[in-house]
């Protein structure tokens, strides 16, 4: 992945299926500290899942949360 904060059209176009937690914080704007431990406490505001001893980061998930889609509707 790319340094910097990607945009929503190169994660929806580039990213694979699933990234890293560091890659998802990056694109989130949060540290990577933080949403680790968001995803250790069970507050992920993204899905993930447990590869070995590594979690990584649906990509559809992350789509949803940076689109706002996962938000309800005021």
């Amino acid at each position: 992945m790319s340094k910097g904060q990607p945009t929503l059209a190169e994660i929806r176009t580039k990213w694979p299926a699933t990234v890293s937690v560091s890659d998802a914080a990056r694109a989130i704007g949060c540290s990577r500290s933080h949403l680790y431990e968001r995803v250790k406490n069970g507050s992920s505001p993204v899905k993930t899942i447990k590869v070995g001893t590594r979690h990584v980061v649906i990509t559809a998930s992350l789509i949803r949360l940076l689109s706002g889609e996962d938000q309800e509707a005021a």
